[in-house]
C-alpha cells in the first residue's frame, strides 16, 4: 500500500485518505513541459529548492495532477469530505452513503481539516502514460507540527485523474464491500486504538507506582498528574468506553474498554489486569458490547 499514517490524524483516515502521502525526496529539477498528459510521454515539472516562505511552486495545469491534488486538500480544508474522496480511489466507500451517514464519520474527518495548511505547496509533478507523482510540502507524518516533502500518486481514469490512496487489492476490496468499507474500516481502528489505550493505562499505572510507593490510583488521578489524555473519559474520538477499578489496598488494579456502539464503533471488548507477577496483559473478545470481566 502507499498509505503512510499522519501521527494525531483523524483514526478513520489515518489509515486512509491523509495517510496515502509517503516521505520521499524533492524531485530533481529536469526540463518541465507544458503539454497536457498523453499515454505515450512522461513529462516532469520541478520546483527550485525550498525558500524560506515555505517553498517555490510549480505552474499547475487545470484539470492536471496537480491541480487535482491542490483541490482534494482544498476540499479536505473546507470539510467538503464527500468532493474529497470522490477525487480518490477511495470513492466506493463513500458513493452509497447517505449525508446522514456521512455525518456518522464527522468526528473522524474533521479532527484532520484543520492539520490541512492553507496553500497546499506543490513542489512538483512528473506524469508517465496514465500514472503521475506529485510532491508537496505537506505535514510530517513522524515529526508532530513539521512539514516535509511527500509524494502522491494518482492515475488518469479517462479524462480525470484519481488519486491512489490504497493498492489495486484495497481498491478492489473498496469497491465490493461499498459503504460498509468505512464502516468496517473505523471498527478495525478504534479496536486498534482501544488496545494502544490499555497499554497506555499501563505504563501510567506503573509510572504512578513508582511516584507513589507501588501504589495504583484511579483514571481522575492518572488524567490529572498528566500521565492520560483528557478524551479517555469520553468515546466521541476512540468509540470506547473506558474503566479503571482499583482494589481496596491499591496494589492491584484492572481496565476495560467497551464499545460504546456494538457493531458500529467497535465490535471486541478488551481487558486489561495483571498476573502473578505483576505483569499486565490485555486480552479481548467479542462479548456483544458488554466489559470484560476479570
Amino acid at each position: 500500500m502507499v498509505v503512510h499514517t499522519l501521527r494525531g490524524a483523524s483514526l478513520l483516515l489515518a489509515g486512509t485518505v491523509l495517510g496515502m502521502a509517503s516521505a520521499c525526496s524533492v524531485v530533481s529539477p529536469n526540463n518541465s513541459s507544458e503539454a497536457k498528459p498523453a499515454t505515450n510521454y512522461t513529462s516532469t515539472k520541478s520546483a527550485e529548492p525550498a525558500k524560506a516562505d515555505g517553498g517555490a511552486k510549480i505552474a499547475i495545469d487545470p484539470n492536471g495532477p496537480a491541480d487535482t491534488v491542490r483541490v482534494f486538500y482544498k476540499h479536505l480544508r473546507e470539510k467538503k469530505f464527500r468532493e474529497a474522496i470522490f477525487l480518490t480511489n477511495l470513492r466506493p466507500a463513500v458513493e452509497g452513503l447517505t449525508e446522514a451517514e456521512l455525518a456518522e464519520f464527522a468526528v473522524d474527518f474533521e479532527a484532520l481539516a484543520g492539520q490541512i495548511p492553507a496553500d497546499v505547496q506543490i513542489n512538483g509533478e512528473i506524469v508517465s502514460g496514465d500514472q503521475a507523482t506529485v510532491t508537496a510540502n505537506l505535514p510530517d507524518p513522524d515529526e508532530d507540527g513539521k512539514n516535509s516533502i511527500q509524494e502522491i500518486k494518482l492515475k488518469r481514469s479517462g479524462d480525470v485523474w484519481i488519486i491512489q490512496t490504497v493498492d489495486e487489492t484495497a481498491a478492489a476490496k473498496i469497491k465490493k464491500d461499498g459503504k460498509a468499507y468505512l464502516y468496517n474500516l473505523r471498527i478495525e481502528t478504534h479496536e486498534e486504538e482501544a488496545k494502544k489505550m490499555l497499554e497506555r493505562i499501563s505504563k501510567a499505572q506503573l509510572a504512578h507506582s513508582l511516584q507513589n510507593g507501588g501504589v495504583f490510583t484511579d483514571m481522575a488521578t492518572l488524567i490529572t498528574s498528566g500521565l492520560l489524555p483528557e478524551d479517555i473519559t469520553s468515546s466521541a474520538s476512540t468509540g470506547y468506553r473506558y474503566s479503571i477499578k482499583v482494589d481496596e489496598n491499591k496494589i492491584s488494579y484492572f481496565a476495560t474498554a467497551t464499545p460504546e456502539t456494538y457493531g458500529r464503533s467497535g465490535r471486541l471488548s478488551f481487558l486489561l489486569q495483571l498476573d502473578g507477577k505483576g505483569i499486565s496483559h490485555v486480552t479481548s473478545k467479542d462479548t456483544r458490547g458488554q466489559p470484560m470481566k476479570k
